[in-house]
């Protein structure tokens, strides 16, 4: 008996011996996941964002120098430093931040981001950080109005698309008529011009506006269903990371820090200078992007479309139909399509590429499928007498096309060139949509910043007309100077 007892604690010992073995291997598997060993491996942890959503996130020139500043960027400053790793934050619109952090643009996206039940089967969530309810803001002569959901039978409400504002406001809201926007700063225009009554948004930002216009106010119905809470986008599976950031935000950050912060952000949004003094920069900083993504599209976009217009002409089967493929396609689907594809194509095949070169390249590509067809209308122009007699003065088919052909084309498709490059400085608008800061971009800053809807629009529209008059003014002069 007594052998088979201490038998018996030989083998509970084992047992026991390795369960702690087994505990302790997987406890060191666990130290780690892809995402943290990405974040640690790069010495950098990149946050996507929608600086336009003060006072979460937002850009301001206080301190004599542009910077994205607010509550959510303290919290991710911390976030680098307790993970050891430097910050970077990486700025794009509202809607592009969840696929840019599943294709790997971004490790994390602080954003003021709610956790729902849809989201949480595509990416994984931290603790919320931040519980700030939903509520309608309305003009302050309507105030009394809306005291009760059924209020709102009738009426116009606006939402910012693919947030829980714009899920509250379609399922508790349902009598009334659901616009769903790109920006807050939209919302907030419509608002106070009248073509909206109301629009849902956290309590918080609710607050920010009726700071800066005292025309607005919160409607007295409640919205239930809770909603407002903030929280810590990750990467599927990234179990590791997301318990150790739960750990600082449950120590450092959730309840007084974060109020603190909220605070001073917000007071932070007070500080104002004239309005040319303090968002100047912005529309000059925007211009400059502007003009470079016009110039490398049109300039590269003039080299790609030769060599297509070339390769339709050619009589070599496989070079034709490799430029109608291409040429087709290009022109057949949108601009912001094909800048969606470079943006997150280029990640899916392990190349990291900036916003801005993602843009260029977009750019570029698009401009050379319809140079291509201006160069070839041009080419075709050119009377096939001057190809013939070239060759029978002894000139080779490439001299005769660079010597006799091209330069003759050119004076024919200037104008249409012109047009190409007025229209690419226009469609550059579209690259605003992956945080690159060209006008259209810097225009949403500033209004997400000064809480101004109208003026920024007009300031950009001014600077564009200027730009474009200015082209077409360059061109026709340099029409006049071919003609003579």
């Amino acid at each position: 008996m007594k052998k088979l007892t201490h038998f018996g604690l030989v083998v509970l010992a084992g047992l026991a011996l390795a369960l702690g073995l087994s505990h302790q291997y997987v406890h060191a598997a666990e130290k780690s996941d892809p995402t943290l060993t990405k974040i640690k491996k790069a010495g950098v942890v990149r946050i996507g964002l929608s600086p336009d959503y003060a006072p979460y996130e937002f850009h301001s020139s206080a301190t004599g120098k542009d910077k994205i500043v607010g509550f959510d960027v303290t919290m991710d400053r911390l976030i680098a430093k307790r993970l050891g790793v430097k910050l970077k934050l990486v700025e794009m619109s509202n809607d592009a931040l969840l696929s840019a952090l599943e294709s790997g643009k971004v490790d994390l996206v602080v954003s003021g981001i709610t956790p729902t039940p849809e989201r949480d089967k595509m990416v994984d969530f931290t603790v919320p950080y931040l519980n700030d309810p939903n509520v309608v803001l309305v003009k302050k002569v309507d105030k009394n109005k809306y005291n009760s959901l059924k209020d709102f039978n009738n009426a116009k409400i606006g939402a910012q698309i693919t947030t829980i504002q714009e899920d509250q406001a379609k399922k508790y809201l349902k009598g009334a008529t659901i616009t769903s926007l790109k920006k807050v700063t939209d919302e907030a225009a419509q608002l106070s011009q009248g073509k909206l009554d109301g629009i849902v948004v956290p309590t918080t930002t609710a607050k920010s506006y009726i700071m800066q216009d005292s025309s607005f106010a919160i409607a007295g119905a409640k919205i239930p269903g809770g909603g407002g809470e903030s929280a810590v986008v990750l990467p599927e599976g990234s179990k590791v990371l997301q318990a150790k950031l739960n750990h600082i935000l449950e120590k450092e950050v959730i309840g007084k820090p974060i109020k603190r912060w909220r605070d001073a952000a917000i007071k932070q949004m007070t500080v104002k200078k004239s309005f040319i003094q303090e968002y100047g920069p912005y529309f000059l900083k925007g211009t400059e992007y502007t003009l470079g993504l016009a110039i490398i599209g049109v300039s590269i976009g003039f080299v790609l479309g030769t060599f297509l217009a070339l390769m339709k002409r050619s009589k070599i089967w496989i070079l034709k139909a490799i430029a109608n493929v291409y040429i087709e396609f290009v022109r057949g689907t949108p601009l912001l399509i094909q800048v969606f594809i470079v943006f997150f194509g280029t990640q899916i095949i392990g190349l990291t590429v900036s916003g801005f070169v993602s843009g260029a390249i977009a750019m570029f590509l698009n401009s050379g499928a319809y140079v291509a067809e201006i160069i070839r209308s041009g080419l075709n122009s050119v009377p096939k007498g001057q190809e013939e007699a070239a060759r029978s003065l002894g000139l080779s088919g490439g001299k005769t096309m660079q010597l006799v052909i091209l330069p003759q084309a050119l004076r024919t498709i200037l104008p249409a060139l012109g047009n190409e490059f007025v229209s690419v400085i226009k469609e550059g608008s579209v690259i605003s949509v992956i945080g690159v800061g060209e006008l259209t971009f810097q225009t949403s800053v500033v209004q997400g910043a000064s809480f101004r809807a109208f003026l920024p629009l007009m300031v950009s529209a001014g600077i564009y007309f200027v730009l474009t008059f200015g082209l077409t003014s360059i061109l026709h002069a340099t029409e006049r100077h071919f003609a003579r």
